[in-house]
């Protein structure tokens, strides 16, 4: 029970950082209909950011852990906003009236970019950094195991939780959110009542990517180690999340993130380490078997 129990906040820890990055994937694909597949590796450049982030606030003296957090999350998310931005401005709007083939390959390509340019400027090794929070909450023992509850656990399990409340704030009670949810339906009849649709769509790509920043952060303070290739792999996983969830759900993309993550954490602990990968794909291909929409996903409607 108590390892049950480890995995089960292990879990919840990796699916809220899952999470995160595929609520970037379902905001694009609901807002214009399109995979981003370059939104993983704008998270990886996000880590990258807060490794070098860190280390200048280490070089220049900063002790203060919450101050550091803050202004590292800060200059992530400034940063990869703009990566977001030139993203959507290079790879989509001009293709947004082509076939759909066209922005998917564009996407790819600006992937392989960013993979080639933090291997380029960072080099191939391996980035790590010293450790920002190292304590931690015994809850319990039982017999030789005990319980524990991380510090880099509570900040990855408080911050997720209070951005998906304030992004629900966003979407639903504002004027911006509005907006977004009408070019949703129809971007014509949107740009028909006076809204920019471009600058709807490029703030909705910059604010996916300062939630996978976000995202990088977490990760780097979490595994304290970060690499150019690491946006492949956890892109590929968070986008099975928001699949898994419902392509175009917000709460879809949290709830399959979670999913992967606690499948991942127990499958890696009671069977094979090997394989967690593939039970995660596994669970996708089920789900999509029998309701190909996802989770919580809507079959769309075809206007006529």
């Amino acid at each position: 029970m108590a390892q049950a129990i480890q995995q089960l906040i292990n879990g919840l820890t990796l699916g809220a950082v899952y999470g995160l990055i595929a609520i970037g994937y379902t905001m694009v694909y609901g807002i214009i209909g399109m995979i981003n597949f370059a939104h993983g590796d704008i998270y990886m450049v996000g880590a990258f950011i807060a490794v070098t982030s860190f280390t200048l606030l280490s070089a220049f003296g900063v002790s203060s852990v919450p101050f550091a957090l803050l202004a590292v999350l800060v200059v992530a998310i400034a940063f990869t906003s703009v990566y977001g931005w030139a993203v959507e401005r290079i790879a989509y709007r001009p293709l947004r009236a082509s076939n759909r083939l066209a922005p998917l390959i564009s996407a790819i390509g600006m992937s392989i970019f960013l993979e080639n340019m933090v291997q380029v400027t960072q080099g191939a090794r391996i980035k790590p950094i010293r450790p920002i929070l190292t304590g931690g909450l015994d809850l319990f023992t039982q017999g030789t195991f005990t319980v524990r509850l991380f510090d880099t656990q509570i900040l990855i399990i408080v911050t997720t939780v209070a951005l998906m409340a304030g992004f629900t704030w966003l979407i639903t009670r504002t004027s911006f959110g509005r907006q977004q949810r009408a070019c949703e339906q129809d971007q014509v009849v949107t740009k028909v009542l006076g809204y920019n649709v471009d600058r709807i769509i490029s703030v909705t790509f910059m604010i996916g990517a300062g939630l996978a920043a976000v995202a990088g952060v977490m990760v780097t303070v979490y595994y304290g180690v970060v690499d150019f290739f690491i946006g492949f792999v956890v892109g590929i996983k968070a986008f099975t999340a928001a699949v898994l969830g419902g392509i175009g759900s917000l709460p879809g993309a949290m709830l399959g993130g979670l999913i992967i993550g606690l499948v991942e954490s127990f499958w890696a602990t009671y069977l094979s380490a090997e394989y967690k990968d593939v039970a995660s794909f596994a669970i996708l291909i089920l789900v999509l078997m029998f309701r190909p929409t996802g989770l919580l996903g809507r079959p769309e409607v075809e206007k006529v």
